[in-house]
């Protein structure tokens, strides 16, 4: 047993790059490597392509990355562990299994199913649990040299190959915690080296291509993070604290492996490229499992109108006026029609494109003709009778499936979690006897407030990182900044009132404030600020990824001696 696993990932998402797996393959050494392809919104889509044909349902892209490179990862004993298998695990291993024997490569392929819970939640579309590692150890000791799955967490893609090669039993919590640490830092591909990063105009030119991250993760659970020797990008205590943040909530990290203790991870910059995490600290599992639930919610269409030079208020009011009267005497109305009305004009401006503005009109319906035909006829008819200048970005089309998301949750008794082995024996997965309730932890002493001093009109941003997601219906922004005196200032100006008043569309919804001190980080949970998730597109920006941006624009008074 070698005493580091070096555990590289190639694919952040369902259309990542598609080379990453080559270049992971080739760029150094590695003896695991991960992808994942699915989210929220894959599983919607993999659920609508199933509804085609059923044999489908998997990420087709891994298929193709594999051709390039299965003779390539088996030449330098590389293991491959993806969740690419989505709705259909056993389907996307045949097709391996095929594509190996096309080209010539001996392959043992194994994967993992129990995730689909379809038949209990009717009306899903989609019903997965989250399944840990534990199926994904098996199949690796079985002697996989391919191990594809469902839905598993993103972090069980490193929890698995770890408890395997070191051998960890269930309940090597602390372990297991600092093995579920290191796949969230690696779960999201190249945000961890340097990409959507806050800081990315301090490193001209660096982040251009940004190298895929590895973690050499230790026996002990802990694990250096870095980038194959020659590749862009950057891996710093920032970049690691970015992403460590993204996505998540409270400092208990729960999950079906282990609930990891985010409060205890400690982030050390080793060497160039080199961050170290350590002392984390892990918990029993939560005694129930998530499940992720897609359903089609109906049909939505949207009609973008450009206004341009003045009166631009009167403009928009004119056809508001004349589009609600259309659908209005419309034998069959939109359910949900909503106005947007998005202020990119500027006074006296040299383009035609400068001195225009965007009125954008969404309709949601649970059937396809009151957003298809119905508006169409509405928006196209006003061409010759609107306002000056009407003209739009494009013709609205014929109205297209929505979906909607929820969590449920499920006792982990109550999910057959199964290991299928190259030979074809199938493994029931134990759950492991010990599980520990969820429980918010005490908020942590804030440090000292800094001496009071001057003060700057100025972007929160110049001092502070951000980085903020989805999950489901609710949105996180955690925001981190680089020493201890801008923390001592952080930790007392950023309250939950202060948040609230920054971002006024969150003012009347619920905003919790996690207090990280070792990572002199805040995390805020804004709960249904996303609407019924990604797929419902309910905001401009539906999956909250420029929401933490839009924070650290926000000008606030700020200590000179930070500045």
């Amino acid at each position: 047993m070698s005493r580091i696993l070096r555990v590289g990932n190639a694919s952040g998402f369902y259309g990542d790059r598609f080379d990453a797996m080559r270049d992971m393959l080739t760029g150094g050494p590695l003896d695991v490597l991960t992808g994942d392809y699915l989210a929220e919104l894959t599983m919607l889509i993999l659920g609508r392509d199933r509804l085609k044909d059923p044999s489908r349902g998997y990420a087709k892209t891994f298929l193709r990355q594999l051709e390039e490179c299965l003779g390539l990862a088996k030449e330098r004993g590389v293991r491959i562990v993806a969740n690419a298998g989505g709705l259909n695990p056993a389907g996307l291993a045949d097709a391996v299994r095929e594509l190996a024997g096309r080209i010539g490569v001996e392959t043992n392929v194994a994967y993992v199913e129990g995730d689909d819970l379809g038949g209990r939640f009717p009306g899903a579309l989609t019903a997965n649990a989250y399944l840990g590692g534990a199926g994904i150890a098996e199949c690796l000791r079985g002697g996989a040299d391919v191990v594809v799955t469902g839905r598993v967490t993103d972090a069980a893609l490193v929890t698995g190959p770890a408890a395997a090669h070191f051998g960890w039993a269930p309940d090597d919590y602390d372990r297991l915690a600092g093995a579920v640490v290191a796949g969230h830092i690696l779960e999201c591909g190249t945000q961890a080296t340097g990409g959507n990063y806050a800081f990315f105009n301090q490193r001209p030119g660096q982040l251009l291509r940004p190298g895929f991250p590895l973690a050499e993760i230790h026996e002990d659970g802990s694990s250096v993070i870095t980038k194959h020797a020659g590749t862009g990008g950057l891996v710093d205590v920032g970049t690691v604290t970015a992403q460590l943040l993204y996505e998540t909530s409270g400092a208990r990290y729960a999950g079906p492996d282990v609930t990891a203790r985010l409060d205890t991870v400690t982030l050390t910059q080793e060497g160039p490229d080199r961050v170290r995490v350590g002392g984390v600290r892990g918990e029993a599992p939560p005694p129930t499992l998530k499940v992720g639930l897609n359903r089609l919610g109906g049909f939505r269409n949207e009609v973008v109108f450009v206004l341009t030079g003045l009166d631009i208020e009167e403009k928009a009011a004119l056809v508001r006026a004349q589009i609600e009267d259309a659908l209005g005497g419309a034998k069959k109305a939109p359910a949900e029609v909503r106005w947007d009305l998005v202020r990119t004009d500027r006074a006296d401006a040299p383009t035609e494109e400068t001195a225009s503005t965007l009125l954008r009109l969404v309709v949601r319906d649970p059937q396809q003709e009151p957003v298809g035909r119905t508006l169409s006829g509405a928006a196209i008819e006003l061409a010759l009778g609107s306002y000056p200048g009407f003209h739009v970005t494009a013709p609205p089309g014929k109205g297209a499936p929505y979906g909607v998301f929820e969590a449920a949750y499920v006792e982990r008794g109550e999910v057959q979690h199964v290991a299928v082995l190259p030979d074809g024996e199938r493994f029931s997965v134990p759950q492991g006897a010990e599980t520990r309730v969820l429980e918010e932890l005490e908020t942590p002493p804030l440090p000292e407030p800094l001496p009071q001093g001057p003060t700057r009109r100025a972007p929160i941003g110049l001092v502070a990182g951000a980085r903020s997601g989805d999950k489901g219906g609710d949105a996180n922004v955690g925001v981190w900044v680089r020493t201890d005196e801008a923390w001592r200032w952080l930790a007392h100006e950023l309250t939950e009132e202060r948040f609230r008043e920054l971002l006024p569309e969150t003012a009347d919804l619920t905003v919790v404030r996690h207090v990280l001190p070792n990572l002199r980080a805040l995390n805020f949970v804004v709960t249904g600020i996303l609407g019924e998730g990604v797929a419902s597109q309910a905001r401009f920006d539906p999956q909250a990824k420029g929401l933490g941006e839009w924070l650290r624009a926000r000008h606030v008074d700020i200590p000179e001696a930070l500045l």
